[in-house]
């Protein structure tokens, strides 16, 4: 099963489990009282939460897909396919640093560049700093967008 259609289904399965919450919230709140009413309205507000999250994790991913896509395109796309890794499958050190260094390098010499940043990204996941490969990720698309303006207002 693709990673597309696992999002899919997990995202089907929290609209259920949403609307379920939500029916309880309902239930809660025609229940009447101080407490029945509080706890209703809390439990009404978490599908709206978690809702608000599922849609921002989805249009993420199909941001980077954008960018994957647009990357491989121009056969530029970071492949960690060969290095090595550890028994559990994870990236060895050494070569992960090594791989962030050659990226932290090429950035460097182009950090308003969406290409680099997106790959700065990569490497910065292989070396295990999710944290920063998210803010960097992000980074990469804004300066995409950024780019595709540009063009679209240079051909107008």
């Amino acid at each position: 099963m693709t990673a597309r259609r696992i999002a899919y289904l997990l995202t089907a399965v929290l609209a259920v489990y949403f609307v379920l919450l939500g029916r309880q919230g309902v239930l809660l709140i025609q229940a009447g009282g101080v407490a029945p009413i509080g706890l209703g309205l809390g439990v009404l507000i978490l599908p709206l939460i978690g809702a608000w999250v599922v849609v921002a994790t989805l249009r993420a991913g199909l941001r980077h897909q954008h960018l994957a896509r647009r990357l491989h395109d121009e056969d530029g796309l970071p492949d960690t396919s060969g290095l090595p890794r550890r028994p559990s499958g994870r990236i060895d050190r050494d070569a992960a640093d090594a791989y962030f260094a050659a990226r932290k390098t090429e950035y460097e010499v182009a950090p308003d560049d969406w290409r680099t940043n997106y790959r700065l990204a990569i490497a910065y996941d292989t070396a295990g700093d999710r944290g920063r490969a998210r803010a960097t990720m992000t980074r990469a698309v804004a300066l995409e967008e950024e780019e595709r303006r540009h063009q679209e207002q240079a051909r107008s």
